[in-house]
């Protein structure tokens, strides 16, 4: 379950008739188990609790009913319980169907609440789902609560109005939530007075059979798009005169509504006596966003970017220069009001806004700067200097630009209110300005100087006003001499595997001027490419922002990408290494980023961040980041064919193409009922990269050409290659058909003389060392693998050892986090010193101790003993001595840490690569 779904359980039952029997699953039911979990505890069978009525689900929560006035008592008792200690319950919970209270046991975090109110604090109990409780969620529950109301109004308006669900229409059912929206904080901030009075008049003018509900907020509409001079001449009932003009395009053009049916409007009155005045525009508009989107309804309520990851984008970027700035000029007027000046110039810039996430937390943060200033220049309540137009974005789609524009508007209402005065901030708010900031279009089409013009020079506004986005737009003036330019946000991301045709014409408009590979960047390289452009185009510093996936700093895209952006002259001037940016999924699912930072100014010091398993965000000030995200010089690693370091030539393993019918599990070689001759001499052990890693059994049919004609003659091996013929003929792939004339053996065929040196293409970051294993001559290695044929066994050291692994997490592909080995990018350009005789000899007896200390532990498979909370203590010292001789033949000691071993890497890859320059 989500956290909207959740949220919408927790008030159900929050507000049917109190059931001391039943609540306790009730509860438990909110929160995602299924009934045979709920089955269990009700029988006894899980349920541990050592109290009367008492329902104890271990490693969770111990819930309790009780008397009335006792709630506080038996909290304690329930704190105190030694079942509650031992089933290790996160959190405590009870009630007497008036008052309820619960305490998080680990933070020790307490809530007491009415019972009839408790669903406002569902946000308390998110990690019994799974969900990793978010601040913003926690403390004000009501962007959830209110997402899901109108979740259930737009579902229930499209039924009754399945025209308005069709493409054509749907614009105006977007635009008519917009409206809502506004409505409900307007009548919740005194924007509209007396409060309540949007969802009052509606309940008390509409009919309950809801026969005239849509003619009643029509006619509200059309009064807020009506200015005072018109309003005489226009016959308003008495009841929709007490509405204010609003207009700035939310109102104008069509006021049609869709019918209602009772059950919406049900819905509408539920959603309009929440507590709008609390909406967090910086999160509620993501949320939002989902309401209109069939694709993202399911998930309603996950994507939303929360306010600490987008600082962790904007406070580099400019913040905390801001707020080092302010604290130098605490003592000077004069300072200060410079400082003051400098922030008004500030331009903020989302080409990927979204619900206008990023331009929100901006504007918020940049107010909470100049209140601050204000304050100390004893200026108290001075109204801001700050405009909204300062904050631009585009949005491909239509509603999650106007629910932007509407945070915006919502964000510097309750900021006036809050450094200026409510009676300031109402003088201000209405009529909402006609002038559009958000343009609804594809970014990568558009010409961003237009949108987001060089300073001191006539600005083309996308509209003719708010909250319409035509192209046909009229001009107006800004002064921003002086000012500073920040581009920002977290454009879509999209593998090259998975763009449409139309993305891949957007990347094409972007990069045909720049690099020939760009069928093989992520879609977000586009939009660092394009702010690069944009940079190049004018005059003034430019500094740019983008949460990416990792795979634009790893790997083949970095010599495809990056060369174009350094010839615009950018540099990074500060990144996050790779993290999960998490979401309100259940389990907290996340994808794995990076956040890259880039600008034309020639800064010295450089930042570098990096985020540890427990969320504690580490910094280090460097003079370089090169495109890998190392503090080292800019070195792009190129793919080579063939190794640059004189080390083995690396294969793929061998590739089937047949089907799956070359290859065996034990059952399926048991069908073939061969002799021993006949096995022994056509079936051999298969290695694909989960067999190697897990130890699994798995074999395939293996026939020479000499031997072909007496594999025939056996009826069922007959009958696999005949299978084989026909998958290759009915392949798509020429090449794979013209195989079909030897449909016996594998597509590349390729036993090792004597002894294979294996590595899996996959594997987990989590083990601390790559995997990497000797086979014999009689073993097929698949293609998941890389094989190294006969090769020394002193490769064995190279590929087993931490400069290796961080050479191979550091320039080839991650796949998330996990590693994705390469033979051109990763072992081809492997640096690697000249060997002597000794080393080598030094390496084979590394190599040795690391098989013989696997060995001693046999059965024991690769994922056991590299598990590392497991892995045993002999296998780890060898290991350990294998990376001390390894690292004292690159510098004669062992290095201080993996920066060290990659600075190290990074030049000696320089100088070998301008040797291979040279020789050519």
């Amino acid at each position: 379950m989500n956290a909207v779904e959740i949220e919408a359980a927790v008030s159900e039952l929050a507000e049917k008739p109190f059931d001391a029997q039943e609540f306790a699953y009730d509860f438990l039911r909110a929160f995602g188990n299924k009934e045979t979990t709920i089955k269990k505890l009700r029988a006894g069978q899980s349920n541990s609790s050592d109290i009367q009525n008492g329902v104890l689900q271990r490693n969770y929560i111990h819930i309790a009913v009780c008397d009335q006035d006792l709630v506080t008592k038996t909290l304690n008792t329930l704190r105190e319980s030694k079942a509650t200690e031992k089933a290790k319950a996160k959190f405590i919970l009870v009630t007497d169907g008036l008052n309820l209270q619960a305490e998080d046991l680990i933070s020790g975090e307490t809530i007491s609440s009415e019972f009839s109110k408790f669903a406002e604090h569902f946000g308390f109990f998110l990690p019994l789902a799974g969900i990793s409780t978010i601040r913003e969620i926690k403390d004000n529950p009501i962007d959830v609560r209110a997402t899901g109301r109108l979740n259930k109004l737009y579902i229930e308006l499209l039924k009754e109005n399945p025209d308005w669900a069709t493409e054509e229409r749907r614009q105006d059912m977007n635009h008519f939530m917009a409206r809502l929206i506004f409505c409900f904080f307007a009548e919740d901030t005194e924007i509209f007075q007396p409060s309540g009075i949007f969802t009052q008049t509606i309940e008390q003018m509409s009919e309950r059979d809801s026969s005239n509900t849509h003619e009643v907020i029509s006619t509200l509409f059309h009064a807020m798009n009506v200015d005072h001079p018109q309003r005489e001449q226009t016959k308003f009932p008495v009841w929709a005169r007490k509405f204010p003009y609003v207009n700035g395009g939310l109102f104008s053009g069509s006021t049609e509504v869709p019918k209602f049916s009772k059950i919406a409007r049900t819905y509408l009155l539920h959603a309009g006596k929440l507590n709008w005045q609390e909406i967090n525009p910086d999160i509620f508009g993501s949320m939002i966003q989902a309401v209109t989107d069939d694709g993202e309804r399911g998930s309603l309520g996950m994507h939303y970017t929360s306010v600490p990851n987008i600082l962790k984008v904007l406070n580099p970027l400019f913040l905390d220069d801001l707020n080092e700035q302010l604290e130098a000029a605490k003592e000077s007027p004069l300072k200060l009001l410079n400082l003051r000046k400098r922030i008004a110039r500030i331009r903020v810039f989302d080409p990927a806004c979204g619900s206008g996430n990023f331009l929100v937390i901006a504007y918020k943060q940049l107010r909470k700067i100049e209140n601050k200033i204000n304050e100390l220049r004893g200026e108290n309540g001075r109204a801001t200097d700050i405009p909204l137009t300062n904050f631009r974005g585009i949005e491909i789609n239509s509603f999650p630009a106007e629910i932007a524009r509407l945070a915006l508007v919502i964000a510097e209402y309750q900021s006036n209110v809050q450094y200026c005065g409510q009676i300031e901030a109402l003088q201000t708010v209405l009529p909402l300005s006609k002038e559009n900031w958000i343009i609804c279009g594809n970014a990568l089409r558009l010409d961003w100087l237009e949108i987001f013009p060089p300073f001191d020079s006539t600005v083309k506004i996308l509209a003719d006003d708010l909250f319409e986005t035509p192209l046909n737009q009229p001009e107006f003036n800004f002064e921003y001499e002086g000012g500073e330019i920040y581009i920002c946000g977290n454009p879509p991301y999209l593998g090259s595997t998975w763009q449409s045709k139309a993305q891949k014409e957007d990347l094409e408009l972007v990069f045909s001027n720049t690099t020939k590979n760009w069928k093989a960047l992520d879609y977000v390289a586009g939009w660092f490419m394009k702010a690069a452009h944009y940079g190049a185009s004018t005059k003034y510093a430019c500094n740019i922002a983008f949460v990416a996936t990792n795979s634009i700093c790893q790997g083949q895209q970095v010599p495809f990408l990056w060369p174009s952006i350094y010839e615009k002259k950018f540099q990074i001037s500060f990144a996050y290494k790779s993290f999960k940016w998490a979401n309100l999924a259940s389990h907290n699912a996340g994808v794995i980023v990076v956040i890259v930072g880039i600008t034309n100014e020639q800064k010295k010091l450089k930042f570098l961040y990096e985020v540890d398993d427990t969320n504690v965000v580490n910094c280090k000030t460097v003079t370089n980041i090169n495109p890998y995200l190392v503090a080292s010089d800019t070195v792009i690693i190129d793919k080579a064919m063939k190794p640059l370091n004189s080390l083995p030539v690396m294969d793929f393993g061998n590739k089937a193409d047949d089907g799956g019918f070359l290859t065996l599990d034990s059952s399926e070689l048991s069908d073939l009922n061969l002799s021993k001759l006949e096995r022994k001499k056509f079936i051999k052990p298969f290695y694909g990269s989960k067999e190697f890693i897990n130890g699994e059994t798995r074999y395939c049919i293996w026939i020479e050409d000499t031997d072909l004609e007496e594999a025939k003659n056996i009826v069922r091996i007959n009958q696999r290659i005949e299978l084989v013929k026909s998958a290759r003929l009915a392949s798509r792939d020429a090449y794979a058909r013209s195989l079909a004339i030897r449909s016996h053996q594998f597509k590349t065929p390729r036993l090792a003389k004597k002894t294979v040196i294996v590595t899996p293409r996959v594997s987990s970051e989590n083990r601390p060392y790559l995997p990497v294993g000797l086979l014999d001559n009689s073993s097929v290695i698949g293609d998941r693998n890389f094989a190294l044929y006969d090769a020394p066994i002193w490769c064995i050291s190279l590929i087993a050892s931490r400069l290796h692994w961080i050479w191979i997490g550091t320039v080839c592909v991650r796949l998330g986090l996990s590693f994705s080995y390469s033979n051109t990018l990763g072992w081809n350009t492997f640096p690697l010193p000249k060997l002597t005789e000794k080393n080598k000899a030094d390496l084979i007896r590394c190599a040795e101790n690391i098989l013989l200390a696997r060995e001693a532990h046999f059965p024991a498979t690769i994922a056991d003993l590299y598990d590392p909370e497991k892995m045993p203590e002999n296998l780890r010292a060898a290991h350990e001595q294998n990376d001390e001789v390894l690292e004292r033949i690159y510098i004669g000691r062992r290095f201080k840490n993996d920066t060290e071993r990659l600075e190290k890497l990074f030049s000696m890859y320089t100088e070998m690569t301008s040797k291979q320059v040279g020789k050519k």
